[in-house]
């Protein structure tokens, strides 16, 4: 492949690919615990506002850049503007984003780890190995580090054969997999008794927490980290894909699974929190604060099965199958975009690249793991809550105040050659020139 040409054969494979890139943990195990957390209904009603008025618009804006050039995220940033300061500010922007992505793919490992954990761990219960199947739930130094560590092993592997042989191949795979399991296992769980109880309040906002400044931060941060904005991943998907598509609609299809993969996720967890209720497995304190909230998926659901007798361990094969399968969708894409960089900036082969970063992100997931209390939660918030916001209004000032008009409408007229006609023309480059800055930095400073 080269810089130049799409990488993608077809737009279904994009889509998937992208998708596959914004559907993983934030969306199954993030927007359900956030919801959870956070009023329930009002929290969706919130995050949905957020995808629209903020991700979607800066999700067409780092799309339009990565087409624009067609490049490494660190070369397209260099050639926006042919003024030095711009060209210096571009690349370092660029380099901030990639590194904040390391760090995500660093704590995201960990985390998948876990799923690993528990997928075996229901394994081995099946066969009775219960001391063996213990070992894998523990929360443990080793367990942490080996279970991280397989899972980075996948993403490389995946990563290193390229992008139609390994994130295209990959995604048209697992992303309609991900789909049949999600909605079989919602349906299921909606059949189990107290399940309703918890659909109810999913989707019955409470109006009167919408406005709580906590819950619009975790919502914007929420929809940033479920679209993979602001990381350099979009950019470098961008890039590789062909000036023949509709940046515009293809974008609102990636938005639009993504938000349906977050919703289904959201009725296949809450009704499952409720129906564990129902079981006797505690879920709120006294005070009616959730118990838990970021290791929900490690605790409630597993008692739920557990309780369900011998089925429930084949249910729980099949829930953290399906668990893991969204986090190497995003994972690969998460490792994708420093390997691109790695590999055209430093002309090295993208195995090489691929094995030597993912070392490096290791190392960074080893250190969180022995420093655990201090640094998870620590690296969460400042990276999807603060960063991702950020490095999204900065592409988005490249791409509307540095680059010249004219330059950016030929971008967007690639698929649509007459979009300067349409309402998005008229309105968009200007929202996101003033109005999306103001919005982000509004929320996360006021």
């Amino acid at each position: 492949m080269t810089a130049t040409s799409p990488a993608f054969s077809s737009r279904l494979g994009f889509i998937l690919a992208a998708a596959g890139s914004a559907v993983g943990l934030g969306n199954i195990w993030g927007f359900p615990t956030q919801a959870a957390s956070n009023g329930g209904g009002a929290f969706v009603l919130v995050y949905l506002l957020m995808i629209l008025v903020l991700a979607y618009p800066t999700l067409v804006a780092e799309l339009t850049i990565g087409r624009l050039r067609q490049q490494n995220p660190v070369a397209t940033m260099r050639t926006m503007s042919h003024k030095p300061l711009w060209r210096r500010t571009g690349v370092i922007a660029a380099v901030v984003a990639l590194a904040t992505l390391g760090f995500i793919l660093a704590f995201y490992a960990i985390v998948a780890g876990w799923l690993l954990g528990y997928l075996f761990a229901a394994v081995f219960e099946i066969f009775g190995q219960h001391s063996v199947a213990e070992w894998f739930v523990s929360f443990s130094i080793e367990r942490n580090l080996i279970m991280m560590a397989l899972f980075m092993v996948m993403t490389v592997r995946v990563v290193r054969s390229g992008v139609k042989e390994g994130i295209e191949r990959w995604s048209k795979r697992l992303m309609p997999l991900l789909f049949v399991l999600l909605i079989a296992m919602a349906i299921y769980v909606l059949t189990l008794p107290g399940a309703w109880q918890g659909l109810v309040m999913y989707v019955t906002p409470d109006f009167s927490q919408v406005t709580d400044p906590e819950l619009v931060i975790r919502a914007m941060g929420q929809a940033f980290f479920s679209l993979s904005i602001g990381l350099c991943c979009m950019m470098t998907y961008g890039a590789y894909l062909s000036k023949d598509e509709n940046l515009p609609k293809t974008a609102g299809w990636v938005a639009g699974v993504d938000s349906a993969v977050a919703l289904l996720a959201g009725m296949l967890i809450l009704p499952a929190m409720f129906a564990a209720q129902d079981m006797g497995v505690t879920i709120y304190s006294e005070t009616g604060e959730l118990l838990s909230a970021d290791t929900l998926v490690f605790t409630v659901l597993p008692a739920m099965f557990d309780s369900m007798g011998p089925i429930g361990n084949w249910i729980a094969v099949a829930f953290f199958v399906f668990m893991v399968i969204a986090a190497i969708t995003s994972s690969i894409s998460m490792l994708e975009a420093p390997v691109n960089t790695i590999r055209e900036e430093l002309s090295i082969e993208r195995a090489t690249a691929a094995r030597v970063l993912g070392l490096v992100i290791t190392g960074i997931a080893a250190t969180i793991i022995y420093h655990f209390d201090a640094l998870f939660g620590l690296v969460i918030t400042v990276t999807t809550v603060y960063m991702q916001p950020l490095m999204a209004i900065i592409f988005g000032f490249f791409l509307t105040w540095i680059l010249r008009q004219h330059l950016l409408l030929k971008a967007l007229q690639g698929g649509a050659p007459n979009i300067e006609k349409t309402w998005f023309w008229k309105l968009w480059p200007g929202y996101v020139k003033f109005v999306c800055p103001m919005l982000i930095l509004l929320v996360i400073f006021v």
